[in-house]
């Protein structure tokens, strides 16, 4: 079985996405983490949050700096949300949390873009591993995810 790693690298390809691979000896597990690492700002670090709607993962990636709102994501999604936890995480897409990519999940999500990306560019996303991410584009990252575009933050 390919590890996570290579399986966004592979769905990355799969794409032409070309967009700059790092990876980094200290962890990018958090957003804080990941924006001192690579020298952006916490808001250019497109976070995996993974909530469950029954059976079925929902993966929203949201700009490190707004938390989303699990009841606005409900509505999105036609019923209740809840947080998953690491082992469900781990066994559904693949990843273990901290490296939830936005791509290469075992089983399909429904995928929640927060609209608030888009006025950041780049934008860097896990690519599988605590301590690796990839750089993208708003509409790059729309695309390679399959996601919709929604209002999910607080506030």
């Amino acid at each position: 079985m390919a590890s996570s790693v290579d399986r966004v690298r592979a769905a990355l390809e799969r794409h032409g996405h070309d967009g700059a691979r790092r990876r980094f000896p200290e962890s990018t597990r958090t957003a804080e983490e990941a924006a001192a690492a690579i020298g952006c700002t916490v808001a250019q670090i497109a976070k995996s949050i993974v909530l469950r709607a029954g059976d079925r993962p929902v993966l929203v990636v949201a700009s490190g700096v707004n938390r989303v709102d699990p009841a606005k994501v409900a509505g999105l999604v036609g019923g209740p949300v809840k947080r998953a936890d690491a082992a469900w995480v781990r066994e559904v897409t693949g990843f273990a949390i901290g490296g939830v990519a936005p791509v290469g999940h075992l089983t399909q999500p429904i995928v929640l873009i927060d609209q608030s990306l888009s006025a950041l560019d780049p934008i860097w996303a896990a690519a599988g591993s605590p301590n690796e991410v990839f750089s993208t584009g708003f509409a790059d990252l729309v695309a390679l995810s399959g996601g919709q575009i929604a209002d999910v933050k607080e506030g």
